[in-house]
């Protein structure tokens, strides 16, 4: 971002920051519903989200808000804690947990997430935006948007619901998505070459425009109306008293309690967590490929929940629906999360009843497309042909995130990820080449790896024992940097071994040659680094 002129690219953020604002206003409010929060807490976290956080982080295309993968922490939290505004204190603590995070340079723990890991991440989201998202097409709203979890807060499960939905479709709220998915296709496909004017104004507006017009036209006309239920519902104040009453504040009193501190703690690992990854997932999204500074980001993030915790809002994390929208629709500077927040503000102050004729299964035709560029059935191919130590954990990342939920998901891929490291250690460690037979002995090479760590013990363990007697077998180290003391063990015992089973050995290190086995058995223990 041109830190002189912010409004430099105005021209890409602007129409992206209204597309952000489509797809961030139900979400909102759905998780909001999920977290068993007030409605307006949602939108609080949002605008602060998008207007503060947006403003203090060194990401250009990330945006903050509200978040699913804390929706059942939050509602757990307000129940436990004794009341909303004592939930409000953790939120509190919890950013100030986290500007210490970001003061200690926790931000470094994102470098350590294998990749395979964080393209599984972006696909299994793409995939339950879509299948969360076709109840909603199809006018069927019992669950609320924000609910990313498997087993959902209405007692069914993401597929259940889908299968419900199909029972009791809603053919006016059907048809208008429809008509909005081809607006949106249409625009993408085929408008958006066509001129300045197709690029500036937005697919996803022209289609929430159609909605709205949809909506009015068809009140009142039984099959094809939507009902009230089938749109968004926004809270609406009836003067600046009710308004700024939606606000609530922290219950300062509650701060020796030391389950207030737990929920902090948690609020502030799994906001951390969840912030890194979707840090990392962004910056590999952005086509400008530009890096953004973890620690910065924890300030920024921890600074955001202080604010939002202060006035009455839910725990914010920077989200990965927002971001990859906000990239999707060419947002190109940290402006376009800003003006998202903005537009969420005044939207909220000024025209609350014009968002409310808003049909949900419109939202939904948007999210859809979201939600199919995270998943694009060619990453998969692209992942196989990467062979089955990229493939694995990636299947894996998905499938968990479908069928648990975002964190459990990337707990599991990385789970995967480390066996997969354990094993190409157990792989690597050495390398065996056989030569012609010297003095009547077989003549067999064993070279080292750089490092031999206990990882490692297995393998060599194996390959010794499986030398046959009347062996020379060279030890070659000389490009070995470090060797476990378990190894220095192993070949300790298997020097006694190879004196009964006729077996010489030699070691070639950088300082020369040892025929002795004692002597480079104390040569190893005395250079572990060798």
């Amino acid at each position: 971002m041109n830190t002189l002129n912010p409004f430099k690219n105005l021209k890409a953020d602007f129409p992206a920051s209204i597309v952000v604002f489509f797809v961030a206003l139900p979400l909102c409010l759905g998780i909001a519903l999920a977290s068993g929060a007030p409605l307006f807490s949602g939108l609080i976290s949002g605008i602060v989200g998008g207007v503060i956080v947006g403003a203090l982080s060194g990401s250009s295309v990330g945006v903050s808000g509200p978040a699913a993968g804390l929706a059942a922490i939050v509602l757990t939290a307000i129940g436990s804690l004794g009341g909303y505004e004592n939930f409000l204190l953790a939120v509190v603590l919890g950013g100030i947990i986290q500007l210490v995070f970001g003061l200690l340079k926790a931000g470094v723990i994102a470098y350590y997430f294998p990749s395979s890991v964080i393209k599984g991440m972006l696909t299994g989201i793409g995939f339950i935006i879509i299948l969360k998202q076709i109840p909603h097409f199809f006018g069927y709203d019992n669950d609320p948007e924000g609910d990313f979890a498997f087993f959902q807060l209405d007692g069914e499960n993401t597929f259940s619901e889908i299968s419900n939905a199909f029972s009791f479709i809603s053919p006016g709220a059907t048809l208008i998505a429809a008509i909005g998915l081809g607006i949106l296709l249409l625009w993408d496909k085929v408008l958006s070459k066509k001129g300045k004017f197709f690029q500036v104004v937005q697919g996803p507006l022209v289609a929430v425009v159609a909605g709205i017009v949809y909506f009015v036209v068809s009140e009142g006309n039984g099959t094809w109306e939507i009902s009230k239920e089938h749109l968004v519902s926004v809270p609406v104040p009836n003067d600046t008293a009710s308004f700024l009453a939606q606000f609530s504040f922290p219950n300062f009193g509650a701060i020796a309690r030391p389950e207030i501190w737990v929920t902090a703690f948690t609020i502030a690992l799994v906001a951390s967590l969840e912030t890194l990854l979707c840090v990392e997932a962004t910056d590999k999204l952005d086509p400008r490929k530009r890096v953004t500074p973890t620690n910065r980001e924890l300030l920024a993030q921890g600074t955001g929940n202080v604010v939002s915790g202060l006035i009455g809002g839910l725990p914010i994390t920077q989200v990965i629906v927002r971001s990859s929208a906000n990239i999707q629709s060419g947002g190109k500077t940290k402006m376009a999360a800003i003006l998202h927040g903005l537009l969420l503000l005044i939207s909220v102050l000024l025209i609350p009843n014009f968002l409310n004729k808003i049909p949900l299964s419109v939202l939904a035709s948007i999210l859809l497309i979201v939600g199919y560029k995270l998943a694009k059935p060619s990453l998969f191919k692209t992942m196989y042909a990467l062979g089955w130590k990229q493939s694995v954990p990636f299947v894996v990342t998905v499938l968990g995130i479908v069928f648990t939920d975002l964190l459990v998901g990337i707990g599991l891929g990385l789970a995967v990820g480390i066996v997969v490291i354990l094993f190409k250690s157990f792989q690597n460690s050495h390398f065996l080449h056989i030569e012609d037979k010297s003095n009547g002995k077989q003549k067999i090479k064993m070279t080292l790896a750089e490092e031999v760590t206990f990882f490692n013990k297995g393998a060599i363990l194996k390959e010794l024992d499986r030398l046959p007697t009347e062996t020379q077998l060279e030890l070659d180290v000389r490009k070995t940097r470090y060797l476990d003391n378990d190894i220095i063990e192993i070949l300790e015992d298997f020097s006694l071994k190879a004196r009964n089973r006729n077996i010489d050995i030699r070691l070639i290190s950088e300082r020369g040659i040892a025929e002795n086995p004692e002597s480079f058995i104390q040569f190893f223990k005395l250079n572990p680094k060798v």
